[in-house]
């Protein structure tokens, strides 16, 4: 028996490994001749699979590329796919991105394609009462919650093979035991963000001391100490507040910036 391609879809959706970025193409709309019809659905994996069915080559390449893009800038995207000499612009009226189809039937379809993406790991390096007062608060955050604990050599090491650093968070709440080393393994990841709860002469201290160690300032860079957005802060949960602000405030604008 041949099997539902839609059941396929929902298949390799219930069993995502929650790591993996892919994307979720569905067909919402027809008009004349194509192969698929409204409620076609597929999925794109990041090495560029297409799983399901969608009709045949009509729509695969628009839906391939439109996914692709989806996937890097996180944002789902509506296409409309039809004959190519009924192009004059890369948009409809309404707004519908347009692709071209060199298929003989002439038929239009519109395409929603989601990027189905993985939570951005916040790493918590530390025990200390503001590591405990971050996992507290951020477990109601789309984050994957990572407590490393004791800045160990183990798991410090073990974090540069972290999936998914690019987009991810470290917070170096360590306050006082193995900073150094937690923050010289935090910046050899490719985290874009880490942050160092210390006072400011403490985290220009420990600046320095990178710097006079061979650390590129391209690194360096990516490191915020003191940690989080100034709201005047003083207890363990309003630090981790104004950490977990911070950190809102880079996604929102990230999101934004993907839009533009």
């Amino acid at each position: 028996m041949t099997a539902d391609p839609n059941e396929i879809v929902e298949s390799y959706a219930r069993n995502w490994d929650g790591l993996t970025p892919y994307a979720r193409a569905t067909v919402v709309h027809t008009d004349g001749a194509t192969a698929a019809k409204a409620g076609a659905k597929a999925i794109v994996t990041s090495d560029g699979e297409l799983i399901g069915w969608i009709g045949g080559g009509c729509l695969r390449g628009a839906v391939l590329c439109a996914a692709r893009q989806a996937m890097d800038s996180a944002m789902p995207r509506l296409i409309r796919v039809r004959p190519k000499e009924q192009i004059s612009a890369p948009r409809d009226p309404d707004g519908v991105e347009l692709h071209a189809s060199g298929c003989p039937g002439k038929g239009k379809a519109d395409v929603f394609i989601e990027p189905i993406m993985p939570k951005p790991p916040l790493i918590i390096i530390g025990t200390s009462h503001i590591a405990g007062a971050l996992s507290e608060l951020a477990a109601g955050l789309s984050l994957e919650l990572v407590p490393v604990g004791d800045a160990e050599d183990a798991p410090l090491a073990a974090l540069r093979q972290r999936p998914g650093l690019e987009r991810g968070f470290i917070v170096i709440a360590t306050q006082g035991t193995r900073d150094y080393a937690a923050l010289a393994c935090a910046l050899a990841t490719d985290a874009p963000y880490v942050a160092f709860i210390s006072s400011r002469a403490k985290g220009k201290a420990m600046r320095d001391r990178l710097a006079a160690d061979g650390v590129p300032e391209a690194s360096l860079a990516r490191l915020r100490a003191p940690a989080g957005l100034d709201i005047g802060a003083r207890t363990p949960t309003e630090i981790a507040i104004s950490i977990l602000a911070e950190i809102i405030s880079l996604r929102q604008a990230g999101r934004k910036d993907a839009q533009a």
